[in-house]
């Protein structure tokens, strides 16, 4: 798949509807200068808006709309992205997502399931509604359209001037880092980072092929997939530079240091790729230029909400 192409339509694509958002360098988050993206600034307060667009825009959706089964980032951005566009959304998302992303989901105006369990039960639901009305399903992370969407980020981020040598990017399904390995393809390093208790990527890794993990923790209802999506394995054994651990208390840690830094309000997988560099988990060599990605900002509970 020629993955520029893709990636280049879809920022051509989403022009005028997702944001530019900005980035920064910071020197007090770390003992060398961090480049920061702060994608928590994007519609819905995450990247997931890109993705929701694209697969919208890139083809006709049917009467009976979109269905999205979520974590809750996600199933906001393609509720957003669909009342935008004049299209129905049913969107379903698990207990653990949590008041104050459901009630992001309900402001948009989309109609809204909460289902027991974890992400994979709210997709269960999202494809037996698929089935029964004709919906067109908006997958989190393991589709073409929304990698290529995602893949917009890094796109962004190059050209508004990205120095860096080094990308450390959070991992949940993988739509995100599957786009940003899509766009770099080997042009700089990018390393995987997960909670240790939500870690599918990781383990697909290891096993050598996706495989079911346990979640659990506090970026769990964002980085909580249960099962690494198989665009994203692909393109990680291809191309991925290094893959790490991270604990709750360092990913807390991180957000908190976001906060007294610079007034930065992240929930904690926004904080998560942070999390790495603060903690040691990932020790750049001397020299390397290091960027971290800020994926999200929906934090639980809302202070405004």
């Amino acid at each position: 798949m020629d993955w520029k192409h893709s990636i280049s339509s879809a920022a051509a694509r989403i022009e005028g509807h997702a944001q530019i958002t900005p980035v920064m360098t910071t020197a007090t988050l770390w003992e060398r200068p961090v480049e920061l993206k702060l994608e928590q600034l994007q519609h819905t307060g995450s990247f997931k808006a890109r993705g929701a667009f694209n697969t919208l825009l890139s083809e006709p959706v049917p009467e009976a709309g979109v269905v999205a089964a979520s974590g809750g980032n996600h199933g906001a951005a393609v509720a957003y992205a669909a009342t935008r566009l004049g299209h129905k959304a049913q969107i379903y998302v698990p207990e653990m997502a949590g008041p104050a992303k459901i009630a992001l989901i309900e402001r948009t105006g989309a109609a809204l399931t909460v289902v027991p369990g974890e992400y994979a039960n709210a997709l269960e639901a999202a494809r037996a509604y698929e089935a029964e009305t004709g919906a067109m399903q908006v997958h989190a992370y393991d589709a073409l359209g929304t990698v290529a969407g995602q893949g917009t980020l890094m796109r962004e981020w190059e050209e508004q001037g990205l120095q860096a040598d080094t990308v450390l990017i959070a991992v949940g399904g993988g739509g995100l880092i599957a786009g940003s390995l899509a766009w770099l393809q080997g042009a700089r390093k990018v390393v995987a980072v997960e909670p240790e208790t939500s870690c599918a990527l990781h383990a697909g890794l290891a096993a050598g092929a996706p495989v079911d993990v346990q979640v659990s923790g506090v970026a769990a209802n964002a980085l909580g997939a249960r099962r690494v999506g198989s665009i994203c394995h692909e393109l990680a054994q291809a191309h991925l530079g290094a893959s790490v651990l991270v604990p709750d208390d360092a990913i807390t840690e991180a957000q908190t240091a976001l906060w007294q830094s610079h007034r930065l309000l992240v929930e904690p997988a926004g904080a998560t790729a942070l999390a790495a560099l603060r903690s040691g988990a990932y020790v750049p060599e001397p020299g390397e230029r290091v960027a971290v990605l800020v994926c999200g900002g929906n934090i639980a509970p809302d202070p405004l909400g």
